[in-house]
């Protein structure tokens, strides 16, 4: 006989349980709402609306109605069962209209002598015919509330719907902004990505749990619900979070941290529903969130006037949605964020099992700017001759977005100019441009000022050559340019450097003050040309001080408030250093400047034939290369 087995019931998922129970909460709590508001809402519009339109008359009394009636002031009136309606001369005289409509309570069979006293004062009298109490009950009240019960059918669709529920989602307010790419649209792989193959393998097992779940799944292993991407402006995140959606060939939502926050309190929380809700139904799939910091701001020591504050609430709901998220084998989900601000996100959203992984994506190397390079250079012709490896060190610093910018500028030079290929030159112009504006060359400098900036650039150039850790000098140039520079000396790194001693640091202060030291040298008097310098020179001193516990003085302590950590910059707090310190950090960072301001002083008076040399070649060219200044110290 076969053998009877026993069907175990399934057990409803508590998850499921709770979130069916708060929909049921949330439809319930909306039609009582909804309800009293509507009822409220009729009872005034018949009360304030519809009567004195249907109703324009003046209401009298009745005594005064008899009143007028024996005067022969009364035109004509219309016998109602409850009431009687009419026209009577105006009360003032020589007034227009010439007859008013009136309104009184009464009737004929309450008063059995009123015909006759109409009768007496000859008034026009008629009577109307009750109206049917259905037609009126239908008319005031049934209508009203078919009309009312068809906007809540409306409104009930709509706040329970996609959005998540919430008042929020009425019209549509509180659906997602997300931009949905299918798989098929997204377009871009890791090979449209230089610069950034650390990161790109950090991506790697989230691609292939996208493709390949199951195999996560059979060993046990649980993928990361967030990947945060850490960095400068302009280092690819967005570009990077795309590509990886297009190497793991899945659909791809694209939305910024502003796109949440709303002047409604609650928008952004059913903003944040919605775009999961919608995730889980394309899945698999990556939400991608930019500029996470909009929302995810630390909410310590923060002031707050009362419990709702829209970005609070949008934080806790994305917080709650992550937390709910199931990255399952089944319906993959990946969570990306992009910030550049990581030192004001809130801890809980860093927490392990929320954005736990964080994946930093830098400024280039050399070889990833070579990289770069090459992908913005598609589509551009360039000189058989071009340099990649040249243009590649003749940007330190540079990230993704700026290097693709140089290389549009110089497309943009070389065809404005007629000619057939990108050079290295219209490179190197780009660089120029970008970096310093445009050649000014209708602005007219006299004789005098152009033999101080003359002075002032070799003298920057002079010093850059003589001590020990300067960087090669490529380019000199006295031409003005559009952001205020009347020159401009242009170094070329041999290496990426990512440590700087003390004395290298020294070396970079002494060669930003040689301008000013070369007009001290020179002219014995010194200008206005050195704001920027000096500017420059005061803050590495100022961070040497206080950063990087460069005095002997005041010791291997940080003094400086908190670093901005890729948008440069700190955030002065001075409250935990005490006023001496604040003038013993002040007299020791102007104790560094001015040694590195005599020092670049003494190199150029041994020096004086190569400044000389170099300033009457500027003179007469404007423009020569970092093999002048080798030739005016007779090194080349």
């Amino acid at each position: 006989m076969p053998e009877n087995k026993k069907v175990t019931p399934q057990k409803p998922d508590p998850e499921e349980e709770k979130k069916r129970q708060q929909q049921m909460q949330r439809r319930m709590s909306f039609s009582v709402s909804y309800l009293l508001v509507g009822m409220i809402v009729l009872w005034l519009f018949q009360e304030f609306v519809l009567t004195p339109m249907l109703f324009q008359a003046s209401e009298i009394p009745y005594s005064e109605f008899k009143q007028k009636l024996a005067d022969k002031q009364i035109v004509e009136v219309t016998l109602r069962a409850n009431d009687i309606i009419g026209k009577m001369k105006n009360p003032t005289p020589n007034a227009t209209p010439a007859v008013v409509p009136f309104e009184t309570i009464g009737s004929a069979e309450s008063d059995s002598k009123l015909i006759e006293q109409l009768q007496a004062a000859e008034v026009s009298f008629t009577f109307q015919r009750p109206p049917s109490p259905i037609g009126s009950f239908l008319v005031a009240w049934i209508l009203p509330l078919l009309l009312l019960g068809g906007f809540w059918y409306l409104m009930y669709r709509r706040t329970m719907g996609g959005a998540g529920g919430g008042l929020g989602s009425i019209f549509g307010v509180g659906k997602s902004k997300a931009t949905e790419v299918k798989a098929d649209d997204v377009g871009v792989t890791y090979k449209d990505v230089g610069g950034a193959d650390e990161a790109i393998g950090e991506l790697q097992e989230i691609i292939q749990f996208l493709k390949t779940p199951e195999q996560f799944a059979k060993l046990g292993g649980r993928i990361p619900k967030g990947v945060l991407l850490v960095g400068p402006p302009g280092t690819g995140k967005t570009l990077l979070a795309k590509a990886t959606a297009g190497e793991a060939h899945v659909s791809f939502f694209e939305t910024s941290g502003s796109e949440f926050v709303e002047m409604f309190v609650g928008v952004g929380a059913a903003r944040v529903r919605d775009l999961f809700e919608q995730a889980r139904k394309a899945a698999p799939a990556i939400v991608f969130i930019d500029e996470i910091d909009a929302i995810g701001q630390s909410r310590a020591g923060a002031v707050r006037f009362g419990g709702n504050d829209e970005r609070e609430q949008t934080l806790n709901q994305l917080l709650a949605e992550i937390d709910g998220f199931q990255t399952t084998h089944i319906a993959p989900v990946i969570i990306m964020a992009a910030t550049n601000r990581p030192e004001v996100l809130d801890p809980a959203l860093l927490r392990a099992g929320r954005f736990d992984r964080q994946i930093a994506v830098g400024n280039p190397d050399l070889i990833g700017r070579l990289q770069i390079l090459k992908i913005h250079s598609k589509g551009i012709t360039l000189a058989p001759d071009f340099d990649w490896e040249r243009a590649a060190r003749m940007t330190p610093g540079f990230s993704g977005a700026d290097i693709a910018n140089v290389m549009n500028e110089a497309a943009l030079l070389a065809a404005r100019r007629n000619a057939e290929s990108v050079t290295l030159a219209d490179f190197e112009s780009a660089i120029e441009r970008v970096v310093a504006g445009l050649e000014k060359r209708s602005r007219v400098m006299n004789e005098g000022e152009r033999r101080t900036v003359a002075y002032h650039e070799s003298g920057h150039a002079l010093v850059a050559e003589l001590v020990p850790h300067g960087d090669p000098v490529s380019k000199i140039s006295i031409v003005p340019r559009s952001r205020g520079a009347l020159g401009y000396t242009m170094q070329m790194p041999t290496e990426d450097r990512y440590l700087l001693t003390m004395d290298e640091l020294q070396d970079r202060i002494a060669v930003m003050l040689g301008g000013r030291a070369a007009e001290k040298v020179v002219c014995g008097e010194i200008s206005t040309g050195a704001s920027d310098d000096i500017m420059r020179a005061s803050e590495l001193a100022r961070r040497m001080v206080t950063e990087f516990g460069m005095s002997e003085k005041l010791g291997t302590v940080r003094y400086a408030g908190q670093q901005l950590q890729y948008l440069g910059g700190a955030v002065e707090d001075s409250s935990n250093v005490s006023q001496e310190t604040r003038e013993l950090i002040d007299r020791e960072v102007q104790r560094i400047v001015t040694e590195q301001y005599e020092r670049a002083q003494n190199l150029l008076r041994e020096h004086r034939a190569a400044l000389e040399a170099l300033t009457q070649l500027l003179l007469t060219k404007e423009t020569v290369d970092g093999s002048a200044v080798k030739a005016a110290l007779g090194k080349g």
